[in-house]
């Protein structure tokens, strides 16, 4: 959830069609993750009797949200806001994607060292796997970033940029402001 709602809230300052094609497809994908995900834990978790709830240490989440499904870290951390970022500055909000895609891909490494199931264990390759296309696609997206920084600056920061777009103060009637290119 937190990388779908990273990736389709930074499309909205994405400074070309690729990247923000790529934030939107990737954005999309990752709620099908989400979910798969769900589906997983739904069906492991469905059918527990009391004893399995209280041996296998769901007794807290079970008192909360019963077989309901509430995304949460493995540690037992809910899902906040605080998961996602978006800073408006394609470069910033591009490797932050490329770490993101590499957590994911780490955290499904790990639970395919701890499971064993087939019918869990083949879509979280599946899942694995997408997310290494997404980390190429954030390459990609990031490469055509670069491509379009002025030589002087080719790294970190590229003044260019804020030269590209405005977004006006609101007018009273008018909404919540204009976004124009200059």
């Amino acid at each position: 959830m937190g990388a779908s709602m990273r990736y389709l809230s930074q499309r909205f300052t994405a400074p070309n069609r690729i990247v923000a094609g790529v934030l939107n497809d990737v954005g999309t994908e990752e709620l099908a993750h989400l979910e798969m995900v769900s589906t997983i834990v739904h069906q492991l978790t469905c059918n527990l009797s009391l004893e399995e709830i209280q041996n296998s240490g769901f007794a807290n989440y079970y008192v909360d949200h019963t077989a309901g499904i509430w995304p949460q870290a493995a540690g037992g951390v809910p899902f906040n806001s605080c998961e996602f970022q978006s800073k408006g500055d394609p470069l910033t909000d591009l490797f932050e994607d490329l770490a993101a895609e590499q957590k994911a891909r780490s955290t499904y490494d790990n639970i395919l060292r701890l499971v064993k199931d087939p019918e869990v264990a083949d879509p979280i390759r599946f899942l694995r796997a997408r997310e290494v296309v997404h980390f190429q696609r954030f390459g990609e997206a990031l490469r055509s970033v670069q491509d379009e920084l002025n030589s002087k600056n080719f790294y970190a920061f590229n003044p260019s940029f804020d030269a590209k777009t405005f977004c006006a103060a609101p007018q009273p009637g008018a909404g919540q402001g204009n976004c124009c290119t200059r």
